[in-house]
């Protein structure tokens, strides 16, 4: 008996998450997943069980990637809020080619799968629900280092930011101009570096 070619793993599923990324759970077809992982549909099913399972793994990867981004992105910043308002900016600064200007892969997904594939679409909650959090610890960041008062609402403001960003890359999933784009970000942008507390107000009110 023949043994299956060998793969790669990682590249295997990159193929798949920019695939299902752009087509979604239901428009790819296991013909579309043998030509993007370059496998037969017995290696496929061999390696990952199910394409249930392999959206599964592909989901996962692409929120790790969004949240890994992110980090590195805030290590680079010279403070946590600023480091948000810089990722809102980033958005009107993307390639034409970049994978990023698509719709988030999470939203996308929970679209396609809340009346259909309830596993999905639980797991696709969990990591929606994750990000925020992230974005939560961001905002209790710059609140413990001077930027934000004290007594302001980290989750609701996860919440503001999450819908911006995902209002950003609906647009720029549109093929929205990128003047429009630009405009939208700095907006955006704007709106949450008004919260910031100016550093020599901070300096008051830690004395």
């Amino acid at each position: 008996m023949a043994r299956a070619a060998p793969y790669d793993r990682d590249a295997a599923l990159n193929a798949a998450m920019t695939l299902f990324w752009a087509k979604g759970y239901h428009a790819t077809s296991l013909k579309d997943l043998e030509s993007a992982l370059n496998m037969k549909p017995g290696s496929i099913y061999a390696a990952f069980s199910s394409k249930e399972n392999l959206y599964l793994l592909a989901l996962e990867r692409y929120f790790e990637a969004s949240r890994k981004g992110l980090r590195a992105l805030l290590a680079t910043a010279p403070s946590p809020l600023l480091g948000l308002v810089a990722h809102l900016r980033s958005f009107a600064s993307l390639a034409p080619d970049d994978a990023a200007r698509q719709a988030c892969m999470l939203t996308k997904t929970l679209v396609d799968t809340r009346n259909t594939d309830p596993e999905i679409a639980e797991r696709t909650r969990t990591y929606l629900t994750k990000m925020r959090d992230e974005f939560a610890e961001v905002f209790e960041q710059a609140k413990a280092a001077g930027e934000l008062p004290l007594d302001a609402d980290a989750a609701r403001l996860a919440r503001r930011y999450q819908a911006a960003v995902s209002a950003l890359r609906l647009e720029l999933h549109l093929g929205s101009s990128a003047d429009d784009i630009a405009v939208l970000a700095e907006d955006m942008a704007q709106e949450f570096e008004r919260l910031r507390i100016p550093p020599s107000d901070a300096l008051r009110h830690s004395a």
